[in-house]
């Protein structure tokens, strides 16, 4: 039986009783919380335990919450983790403008709000880095109808993929052997060839044969369900042509392989 990885939250502060507090509470509300009493114990935790988010405090002797932010963050300034600031300081924003951070909690914080700013930025997080990996995958769309082909194009567009364009069946082939597409997107009534009739021919190509497929027609198809059984490359028949029923079949495939 598996467990549910616990986000892990690094809580930066030299005030003993403020890490007792939010350790507790902070793994009452189901997460996996770690400490540190300076910076410099901090930087020796993130190599150690790799946190999903930080809490840090500035106001710590030392090298202080500036000194370990600089530590964690590449050229540009953008910290390797996500932090939100700690401060007692009333214009707290202002005076940390020009710092890459995530959020900002005034001194002495509400627990409650905390947790659910944290619970805000991890999302965003990863909303970002669904996004990013996205970015890296190239569709291979198989429309000929330019109603149906922008729809779909353009709601690919938005969830973060790049896209490229086919508008028959002849046209897969030549397209996917020219942009070596990370997934291939089908229409199964095309003109030239069908959907299915061209996954057949790509199933025989070297460089293609491995590249998953998901095709799609109007309504269910029995027939092109049976038809593609036997061709391991297609992951799925979708039976609508609706732009974020594809897109969510498509999320499903694609982000749940990584």
């Amino acid at each position: 039986m598996t467990t549910e990885k616990k986000d892990r939250i690094l809580v930066v502060d030299d005030e003993k009783h403020l890490l007792i507090s939010l350790k507790d509470f902070l793994g009452y509300q189901g997460f996996d919380v770690i400490v540190a009493r300076s910076g410099e114990e901090a930087l020796k935790r993130c190599e150690q335990d790799a946190p999903d988010l930080i809490i840090l405090d500035m106001s710590m002797p030392g090298m202080g919450g500036i000194g370990f932010l600089k530590h964690i963050s590449d050229a540009q300034g953008k910290p390797r983790f996500p932090v939100i600031v700690l401060t007692a300081r009333t214009h707290m924003q202002d005076f940390f403008s020009n710092l890459a951070v995530d959020g900002f909690m005034g001194k002495p914080c509400d627990e409650e709000l905390l947790a659910r700013k944290i619970r805000e930025v991890l999302t965003e997080k990863r909303s970002r880095n669904v996004k990013n990996a996205r970015q890296q995958k190239l569709v291979l769309l198989a429309e000929d109808d330019d109603h149906s082909q922008m729809g779909i194009r353009m709601a690919l567009q938005r969830a973060g993929w790049q896209v490229e364009l086919a508008t028959s069946g002849p046209a897969i082939l030549e397209k996917a052997v020219q942009c070596k597409p990370d997934i291939l997107l089908i229409k199964e009534i095309l003109p030239g060839l069908n959907g299915s009739s061209a996954v057949g021919l790509l199933a025989v190509m070297p460089s293609l044969k491995n590249v998953p497929i998901l095709i799609y027609d109007e309504h269910e198809n029995p027939t092109l369900k049976r038809k593609t059984e036997a061709m391991s490359s297609v992951k799925g028949i979708i039976p609508s042509n609706d732009p974020s029923v594809i897109v969510n079949a498509l999320a499903e495939l694609l982000d749940g392989s990584r």
